[in-house]
């Protein structure tokens, strides 16, 4: 069980389930309910709340250091890494990476006529009426970004076909406690 943490500083989040931008304020007493792929689900008086690890230090933690962009990097980017990098994204609201829950349907690499590389995703929710649908969007696309290789990036949210318990691996299943 956690501890109850009082906030360092006001810092940015994101309300969950809504996904709408909100404010905390210094000296807010919140408590860390997850704390996966970089970021903190946090229990508030309001409910729930995503910090980013660039906010960490408002929790009282070490800054979780932003990854470089691949800007002119070298080197061929896979699938494989596209796969990896998704993996450390996640439901704020359920410990399980994107990829295990099974909400990442396709994954591609194309070369564009201009040599850039793009990487497109498209991936789902466990219900289309989450809030939080753009903003791990998002988080996909700014860590897919930050792979060398990568010069471009599209997460786009599907409902077709659409999730359901099914669709969650082995490994995350386990995870849950449904094994």
């Amino acid at each position: 069980m956690s501890t109850p943490i009082l906030l360092q500083r006001d810092c940015d989040a994101i309300q969950i389930p809504s996904g709408q931008p909100i404010r905390l304020s210094a000296g807010a007493e919140v408590m860390i309910t997850q704390s996966l792929g970089g970021s903190y689900t946090v229990a508030t008086r309001e409910g729930l709340a995503k910090i980013a690890g660039k906010d960490a230090d408002a929790l009282g933690l070490e800054v979780v250091a932003e990854p470089e962009g691949a800007a002119g990097a070298a080197g061929e980017l896979s699938e494989d890494q596209v796969w990896e990098v998704l993996k450390t994204c996640y439901d704020p609201e359920i410990p399980v990476n994107i990829v295990d829950l099974g909400l990442v349907y396709d994954c591609a690499i194309e070369k564009k006529p201009d040599g850039a590389t793009l990487v497109q995703v498209k991936m789902t929710l466990t219900a289309p009426g989450c809030g939080m649908g753009p903003a791990i969007a998002a988080e996909a696309r700014g860590k897919i970004l930050a792979l060398p290789g990568a010069d471009e990036a599209q997460v786009d949210l599907v409902w077709d076909p659409p999730w359901n318990q099914g669709m969650i691996s082995e490994k995350g299943r386990m995870q849950l406690g449904m094994v």
